[in-house]
């Protein structure tokens, strides 16, 4: 019997189209009208969960603004932040969760966070999620882990940057610590991510071993990695999301608009209709169009007793005669009867 996954109210399966998440993460900028209108926009593109990040900087990391607390990458977009500013700028109020939850809920969303630490999940507790997600980068604090499958609510988890070790032992610490409905995410932690390192392919592979839901957490630009992952079994798609790039934000270089956002539940719905089932015989619909098959007719008038040669036999649309394979036998047989140009031929006309 195959086990049914539901976050709110979605169920979540290869029987059921992709669960679609819409990550705000830091894209409000520091605006809750902007973090609702996130919220009204996600709905309006079809989104079926919008998802929150929980924390403050003082729980994320220390107020020390050199060294190994200071990003120093020029490929990096926070190059020239320490950690501190950046978790400062980035992070949602937590006095925010509650109205973005509200107005969630009243637009039919499901709303749920990331907690990075434990008082993050007390707190996400008394707003009663209905799921959690592990971001790649907590993937290792496997006491976060036990704490948020302790609760009993399905447990989302990022694998970016991860072994299999690693994957393996998140995976043992959620389920025996309560969790009962879990999903791995493939995820490529850079930022943005590109096609090349999406390695999409791991997806069957992780959901084999694994034995969970498998879906993607998408760093690239556009739709074509999701709809490849989609395709390779992903049941969840999570996609950073903004009102409009150039407004910016921490996240927004690599976050979709709505209109694209649309695209993205559209396509993917697509691609999972598109994978059916193993199938070779023709389908109902496809019936109707055997009659525009090629087949043999007769394409000059014809006497009784004359032979059927390459000028008055041919192979055409439609389908209604016998088919092409007869071509070679039928050649020099003779007609029993008168058949007129057009005739479609049947095995009772010759011999």
């Amino acid at each position: 019997m195959v086990k049914i996954m539901q976050i709110g109210r979605s169920i979540i399966g290869n029987n059921h189209p992709p669960f679609i998440i819409a990550e705000m993460s830091g894209n409000h900028n520091h605006s809750l009208d902007r973090a609702l209108a996130i919220v009204e926009a996600a709905a309006q593109a079809g989104a079926h969960a919008i998802k929150l990040q929980t924390y403050t900087a003082d729980t994320m990391t220390l107020d020390i603004a050199e060294g190994e607390f200071f990003i120093s990458d020029r490929n990096s977009l926070w190059n020239g932040q320490s950690l501190y500013s950046l978790y400062k700028q980035a992070h949602t109020p937590w006095e925010w969760h509650a109205p973005i939850m509200k107005q969630a809920e009243e637009l039919g969303l499901i709303c749920f966070s990331t907690p990075f630490d434990e008082t993050a999940v007390e707190f996400l507790e008394t707003l009663d999620v209905p799921a959690y997600k592990i971001a790649s980068f907590e993937i290792i604090d496997l006491p976060l882990i036990r704490r948020v499958a302790a609760t009993g609510k399905p447990v989302i988890i990022s694998t970016g940057m991860a072994t299999i070790a690693e994957i393996d032992e998140a995976v043992r610490t959620a389920r025996d610590a309560g969790c009962r409905d879990l999903i791995l995410l493939k995820c490529t932690s850079t930022y943005p991510a590109s096609p090349e390192n999406s390695n999409i392919l791991t997806i069957p592979h992780m959901r084999e071993l694994f034995g969970c839901e498998v879906g993607l957490s998408d760093h690239t630009l556009g739709i074509g990695t999701a709809i490849a992952a989609v395709a390779h079994g992903a049941t969840v798609i999570e996609k950073h999301f903004t009102l409009s790039r150039a407004d910016g934000g921490v996240d927004s270089a690599f976050s979709m608009e709505p209109d694209e956002f649309r695209m993205l539940v559209d396509e993917t719905k697509r691609a999972w209709q598109s994978l059916g089932r193993v199938q070779y015989e023709p389908g109902e619909d496809e019936k109707r169009s055997l009659v525009f098959r090629r087949s043999l007719y007769i394409t000059q008038d014809m006497k009784n007793g004359d032979s059927l040669t390459r000028e008055n036999l041919r192979s055409i649309r439609p389908g209604l005669g016998l088919p092409p394979k007869y071509y070679d036998m039928l050649l020099e047989k003779r007609v029993n009867r008168d058949v007129r140009k057009g005739t479609a031929v049947e095995w009772g006309m010759v011999g």
